[in-house]
């Protein structure tokens, strides 16, 4: 009986309201797909395009499975980890992942825009074709301007779903001292707050690349690594930039080959040789603070499945 009353009172409150809609919705100027929608058209239904359970697949069944489906489409997801970690590897896979169908765990889409701060000449010089297809930018003024008026208009005609920054870090670290404190976080949450709208609006993924500094403060320690690393980091750029991010993603390169760590997969040869890595949430709305293995081949980035004994016997390596 509640949801019925419910349901009338919002049937009245849209009739009412949608005199003044009609003309909103004639208008040639504004993007049906991107109205607002009220509450009472999600509750019949009328919203196809919004969808919560879609995500974006890492392009390995076993990293999906551990981020329980993939990356969600609405939100900032920030990919840390030092140098040689497999940051920019994970990135190019998502940028290939993205262009399948749907039903493959992709979105469709016609190519991903990745945006190269500063340099980037990994992913350059691991796919040719890719330096194609970056957009190098050396000053904040040039990522605000590209983020609010050039990756809009690739959106709106439907040929952008992925957008990649690599890495976030790399102006901010240079363009700003420590007296600067103020006005750096002060374009950390304008550029935090441009990169929702577009991930909003248009329903795609942003992955951020974000580089690491040494923890030398122990009660600065992030509850991580699982007793894996040595050494212990954090992601640069602060908590005004962490405020910013919905998933936080820290990867790693260990010292042990998959051998060392997994003889039983001695007889996969795609396994072989391979240095083991680690991708562990640190948070995340939907995921328990976990991590997984996964390794770098010619193959691409593909997860090792581990079961819960050999996960708990890490704390001894």
């Amino acid at each position: 009986m509640a949801v019925q009353y419910v349901t009338k009172r919002m049937e009245k409150v849209g009739a009412i309201s949608g005199h003044g809609n009609h003309s909103v919705s004639d208008s040639s100027l504004i993007d049906g797909d991107h109205l607002d929608r009220h509450a009472l058209q999600l509750l019949r239904g009328e919203c196809p395009s919004f969808d919560q359970t879609t995500k974006l697949s890492l392009g390995c069944p076993i990293l999906d499975k551990f981020l329980r489906g993939g990356l969600p489409l609405v939100g900032i997801t920030e990919l840390a980890g030092e140098s040689s970690a497999g940051k920019t590897q994970i990135c190019m896979q998502l940028c290939l992942s993205v262009q399948y169908p749907q039903k493959y765990g992709g979105l469709g889409a016609v190519k991903p825009f990745i945006m190269a701060l500063k340099r980037s000449t990994t992913a350059s010089g691991a796919v040719p074709k890719c330096k194609r297809k970056m957009l190098m930018i050396a000053e904040k003024e040039s990522l605000n301007m590209c983020v609010s008026k050039r990756i809009p208009i690739l959106m709106s005609r439907g040929l952008v779903r992925l957008v990649v920054l690599d890495s976030v870090a790399a102006l901010f670290r240079c363009e700003f001292e420590a007296k600067d404190a103020i006005v750096k976080a002060k374009h950390l949450k304008t550029l935090g707050a441009m990169l929702h709208n577009l991930s909003s609006s248009f329903k795609t993924p942003i992955v951020c690349v974000n580089q690491v500094t040494d923890a030398v403060d122990e009660s600065r320690l992030m509850e991580g690594n699982f007793g894996i690393l040595e050494k212990k980091v954090l992601p640069a750029l602060g908590l005004t930039w962490s405020s910013q991010v919905l998933i936080r993603l820290m990867v790693s390169r260990t010292h042990l080959s998959v051998q060392d760590r997994f003889p039983q997969l001695t007889n996969h040869l795609w396994h072989l040789g391979n240095i083991l890595r680690t991708m562990e949430v640190i948070f995340a709305p939907h995921i328990a603070q976990s991590f997984c293995f996964y390794t770098i081949g010619m193959d691409g980035v593909r997860g090792i499945q581990a079961n819960n004994a050999e996960q708990a016997s890490t704390q001894n390596i």
